[in-house]
């Protein structure tokens, strides 16, 4: 039987160690339930929210200054914040990944990542300036030809996936809308 209540040990409202076993409301999968409080405890995906900034036909990427993958190439990105929609985390991400100030434009891709439990949106994002100031995750901001980006160097298949994808649609003469799966 498959469980979906994750590695959770002990019940955070009350503290007593829980069990693994059908929730008494007629879910249907396997979940960590408190037998003291009955509290079920759901352990739900995770959002990575970034963005695709371009400066003319250069894509910005970032150089990872932190594990996993320090030294490879991605678009500036991360995980989504409690109280912020999706469009707000991508844009907190470019602010700190990047410095880069740009103006945000519409979701250009999700990509699903369900063997570690995430779930990875990109925004289309225009850039106002090709000046960057990264922050302290990231080793250097560079903008990038499409026949420039160091592909062997790109450091996640979501992030490679999706400039796949952008690249394809601009050949094409339009910017669409994917998702795909990892």
């Amino acid at each position: 039987m498959t469980l979906y209540g994750g590695p959770i040990k002990h019940c955070k409202a009350c503290g007593t160690a829980v069990v693994n076993r059908l929730p008494d409301d007629g879910d249907t999968k396997v979940r960590a339930v408190c037998p003291a409080c009955n509290t079920v405890h759901y352990v739900n995906p995770l959002n990575v929210v970034g963005t695709i900034p371009t400066w003319g036909d250069k894509v910005l990427l970032c150089k990872r200054n932190i594990e996993p993958r320090l030294g490879k190439w991605t678009l500036p990105a991360g995980f989504m914040e409690m109280g912020e929609t999706t469009a707000e985390g991508a844009s907190r991400e470019t602010v700190e990944e990047a410095g880069a100030e740009f103006v945000m434009g519409p979701l250009f891709s999700i990509v699903n990542v369900a063997r570690v439990g995430q779930v990875h949106l990109f925004y289309q994002a225009k850039l106002l300036s090709n000046a960057f100031n990264p922050g302290t995750e990231t080793q250097v901001a560079q903008l990038f030809d499409e026949a420039d980006i160091p592909w062997d160097e790109i450091a996640f298949h979501t992030v490679k996936g999706t400039l796949e994808r952008f690249f394809a649609d601009r050949r094409a003469g339009a910017l669409g809308f994917h998702t795909f799966d990892i």
